[in-house]
């Protein structure tokens, strides 16, 4: 006889931030030593990699393809909470990790983006709430960190550019959106509005990296996609079959966060081949996102 279920369900413990709560971005900028970006009251800083000269199947991976560290703040009242996804080589990771956890961040995740690269590349994922102070100063310490153990600003060096000459608008019309040009990269970045995300209670935006992206350079015969899938579990098996089935790898399926309602799935992919074929593809994987199915909360 089966027992009975006497688990009781996860609650959607949303902490009720005051309305127009601000950060103080004069003050982030000041301790961080770093200008980001503002939008809608949430403050993001992206260090590029320019000094990771990486290469994957003949395609350079420059920052636009995923290869920019970043930290993203976001208000609640007097405190704010702080995400980021800090990109690392095998010997950062150690010392940076120690350096995480010295300033009181948690880590979340540690995973790879690509396979087959040399220097290998790890991304992990990091968050914290306090007060602005305090997480400014401790994304300060772990930014210094890994500046001192690579020897170099990796934001120091000239930035790299690839060769885009694919047919945007043919790409525009197959995914139903339209993305941006950076270095000759084409990235599209697509939010879930039909999720509601919170951590730790506090509500997480497709600015914070709540969103699902590809990048794309190459020419239309031979071109080359790197991007970020956002899944509910539902959607996990669908999506994977979509992308395989399209001749598209599946390089790591992973979370990047812990205390996170609903429960949130991300899935890092890598095609090369013709351009249209490859966002044929995507796109069949998209259409299985989205869907709410009977008896779902989104």
């Amino acid at each position: 006889m089966k027992a009975a279920d006497t688990s009781v369900p996860a609650k959607n413990n949303a902490i009720a931030c005051p309305p127009g709560s601000k950060l103080d971005i004069t003050r982030i900028e000041q301790i961080t030593g770093m200008k980001g970006v503002e939008k809608n009251g949430e403050y993001k800083i992206t260090v590029p990699q320019n000094d990771l000269k990486i290469v994957v199947d003949g395609f350079k991976i420059i920052p636009a393809m995923g290869l920019g560290s970043w930290t993203a703040f976001t208000p609640c009242g007097d405190s704010a909470m702080v995400m980021g996804d800090i990109i690392l080589i095998e010997t950062d990771l150690k010392p940076v990790q120690q350096e995480v956890i010295k300033q009181g961040f948690a880590i979340t995740a540690i995973h790879n983006h690509f396979v087959r690269n040399r220097p290998n590349v790890m991304y992990m994922h990091i968050d914290k709430s306090g007060d602005v102070t305090s997480l400014s100063n401790g994304v300060k310490a772990i930014f210094d960190k890994v500046k001192e153990v690579r020897g170099k600003d990796p934001k120091g060096e000239k930035a790299d550019s690839v060769v885009n000459k694919l047919n945007i608008a043919a790409l525009d019309s197959i995914i139903g959106k339209k993305g941006e040009l950076s270095k000759g990269v084409y990235k599209y970045t697509i939010g879930r509005p039909d999720v509601q995300l919170l951590e730790h209670g506090i509500p997480v935006s497709s600015f914070m990296g709540f969103n699902t992206w590809a990048a794309w350079q190459g020419t239309p015969d031979h071109a080359a996609v790197a991007g970020d899938f956002t899944m509910l579990e539902n959607e996990v098996a669908p999506v994977i079959k979509a992308l395989v089935e399209n001749g598209i790898e599946i390089v790591a399926v992973h979370n990047h966060m812990v205390h996170e309602q609903p429960r949130i799935f991300f899935l890092h992919y890598w095609g090369v081949g013709k351009a249209e074929e490859l966002a044929k593809g995507l796109k069949a994987a998209l259409d299985q996102t989205g869907k709410k199915k009977p008896g779902m909360k989104m």
